[in-house]
C-alpha cells in the first residue's frame, strides 16, 4: 500500500502520464485493467490507497513496470536503496511483506524485491503481461511456489524462474520465516522506461 501522501502524489502523476502516454481515457484503463473508474479517478486525484494487485494491474496494463508507478525522476548513476527506507506494498495477515526495492533502467527493466513469508502465509499473484519473467531466490527458510496449480518447493540457497503469464501463489512453508529476493523481468517496450 502507498503510505505518504508524498507518494501517493508520485503514484498519482506516474499514472495520469503513462495514461496520457497510452491514449487512454479513464474508462478504458479501468475496463483493460479491472480498476475501478472511481478508483481510478481517486487515484488520479492522489487520494485513496491503493494495493500492490491494484499497482501491479496497473502498471501491467500501461506496459510498465511498478516502480515507474512509484518513482520520482532518477537521482544520480548509482542508487543505494535501504531496505527500511522502502515501505512494504503488502502485508501478510502473519506479519510477512513485500518490498520493491528499485526498477533498473533502460530497454527491458528488471524489478528487485525483498519478500518475507511466514510459514503459512501466502499471496497469490494474477498473470502478468505477456514476456515477464520472475525468479525467486530463497536466502533462509522455504517456501512453495505455485504456478498454474503446479507446487514447486524451493529451499534456502535455491533459486526458480517462470514465466509470469500463469496464475502463480508465493507461499512461506516450513517452521520458520522465508526470506527471498524476487526479480521481475519486463519485456522490453517503448514505455516500460523508469
Amino acid at each position: 500500500m502507498v503510505e505518504t501522501a508524498a507518494a501517493l502524489r508520485t503514484v498519482a502523476h506516474n499514472v495520469r502520464a503513462a495514461r496520457t502516454r497510452a491514449g487512454l481515457s479513464l474508462e478504458e484503463l479501468s475496463r483493460r485493467s479491472q480498476v475501478s473508474k472511481g478508483a481510478l479517478v481517486a487515484l488520479e486525484k492522489a487520494q485513496g490507497n491503493p494495493n500492490l494487485a491494484t499497482l501491479v494491474r496497473l502498471a501491467d496494463t500501461l506496459g510498465i513496470s511498478v516502480s515507474a508507478l512509484m518513482q520520482g525522476p532518477p537521482q544520480g548513476r548509482v542508487r543505494v536503496v535501504a531496505a527500511d527506507a522502502v515501505a512494504p506494498l503488502w502485508t501478510g495477515e502473519r506479519g510477512g511483506e513485500a518490498r520493491l526495492m528499485l526498477t533498473t533502467s533502460g530497454p527491458a527493466p528488471v524489478e528487485v524485491w525483498r519478500w518475507r513469508l511466514e510459514p503459512g502465509e501466502e499471496y497469490p499473484s494474477h498473470p502478468h503481461q505477456a514476456g515477464v519473467v520472475e525468479t525467486v531466490s530463497v536466502t533462509a527458510g522455504r517456501m512453495t511456489l505455485i504456478v498454474d496449480g503446479t507446487e514447486h518447493t524451493v529451499e534456502a540457497g535455491r533459486t526458480a524462474t517462470f514465466d509470469g503469464d500463469a496464475p502463480h501463489t508465493y507461499r512461506g512453508s516450513g517452521m520458520e520465516t522465508c526470506s527471498l529476493i524476487m526479480t521481475v523481468h519486463l519485456p522490453p517496450g517503448p514505455a516500460s522506461t523508469t
